[in-house]
């Protein structure tokens, strides 16, 4: 029979489950945010290239100057600075009225010369004859062959005025000497240039299908560059050096080591090293900043993290590093290079396998206890 007395220890015990349930609710909740879940990624290996870096500077292939070498009036230049021209294209123009009349002038001095000349061969060849039937004297020979000489060597001189003024012609028109980027013209058309005692420059034109960056290295370096000639697979690294420019470019470049100085300069103790750069959309231009990453050595075991999860304080570099306690670890390291965009080179402070932090870096600290989630590979 179902008395009172029943009823109030069924409520007691009823009342005494909702407690123990509310505490183990709390208690899991409190749990759960004491140990937050945070994402970690297991230290990676791989074989890796580990480079030196050297600040370089680009220059085009050819670069000239375009200069007047005539004085006179400039008449004509390109609309436009900066602009591609093909090798043979006018780009300017020097008045050359008096250019042309001197040449017509010497045309004709070369005209009168070789008429001169071809008289005192006919009088030449008569006077021989006439001294075989002693009809005139040896002397008079010898004078009509020296007439036919000076006769001769005045078609010469003739001859070579008549191409010096031609050259000096051809000095009022400047053309582009190979395809390239032309700069601004320093004068503007009407300008008179006084350019016979000393050529005055007009512009500057660059070849950059092809640039080459210029660089110094230490004695150490050329250490490694002489050893890296005694494996082959160095050595064919040297063929496509990394480059990487502060500006940012569109596509990656590499540049292929062509020249290494004979000598070293005693005033730095350092070699001058040159690579070329193919560059077919002509984004590299003549005086650019760059770096070169010079292959050094290969790892075939480097430590790897990502990079994004590399933080840095006072100290220097550091990461977060979960313990088999799952508990989280400020760890100092030292890092080399960045290997392909993301992934960080450890040289000191991590093993393979170890657990670190790889993103919410500000919601963790030292000690702490967290739920760890292994994340994919990168």
């Amino acid at each position: 029979m179902f008395t009172a007395k029943n009823s109030i220890t069924v409520i007691a015990a009823a009342s005494a489950l909702l407690l123990t349930a509310s505490s183990c609710s709390k208690e899991k909740k409190s749990e759960s945010h004491s140990t937050p879940v945070i994402d970690v990624a297991a230290v990676e290996t791989d074989s890796v290239i580990v480079h030196d870096e050297y600040p370089g500077y680009l220059s085009a292939t050819r670069e000239v100057d375009l200069v007047a070498r005539v004085d006179g009036y400039l008449t004509s230049k390109p609309d436009s600075a900066g602009i591609f021209v093909k090798a043979g294209s006018v780009l300017y123009t020097i008045e050359d009225t008096a250019y042309a009349d001197a040449v017509k002038q010497a045309e004709a001095s070369l005209a009168d010369a070789v008429a001169a000349e071809s008289y005192a061969r006919s009088h030449y060849s008569a006077m021989e004859k006439a001294l075989q039937s002693d009809a005139v004297s040896r002397m008079e020979v010898l004078e009509a062959k020296s007439s036919l000489e000076s006769a001769t060597a005045a078609v010469s001189t003739a001859r070579a005025q008549l191409e010096s003024a031609r050259t000096t012609l051809g000095y009022c028109t400047v053309r582009a000497p190979f395809d390239g980027r032309i700069t601004s013209c320093s004068y503007s058309v009407g300008a008179f240039l006084s350019g016979s005692a000393q050529p005055v420059r007009l512009a500057t034109i660059y070849d950059d299908s092809k640039v080459t960056v210029s660089f110094a290295v230490d004695d150490a370096t050329l250490a490694d560059i002489d050893n890296s000639r005694k494996d082959p697979a160095l050595m064919k690294l040297m063929d496509s050096i990394p480059l990487t420019f502060d500006t940012g470019t569109r596509r990656k470049y590499t540049a292929d080591m062509s020249y290494l100085s004979p000598a070293v300069d005693k005033t730095t103790g350092s070699m001058t090293v040159q690579a070329d750069i193919k560059n077919p959309d002509g984004e590299l231009r003549s005086g650019m900043y760059c770096k070169i990453m010079m292959p050094k050595a290969v790892l075939p075991h480097a430590v790897l993290v990502r990079d994004a999860s590399v933080a840095t304080n006072q100290l220097g570099k550091y990461v977060y590093v979960v313990n088999d306690s799952d508990r989280v670890v400020y760890t100092p390291i030292t890092v080399g290079e960045i290997v392909n965009d993301t992934m960080r080179v450890v040289t000191k402070g991590l093993r393979p396998g170890d657990r670190y932090v790889t993103e919410a870096l500000l919601k963790v600290r030292d000690g702490m206890t967290v739920t760890p989630r292994l994340v994919n590979k990168h």
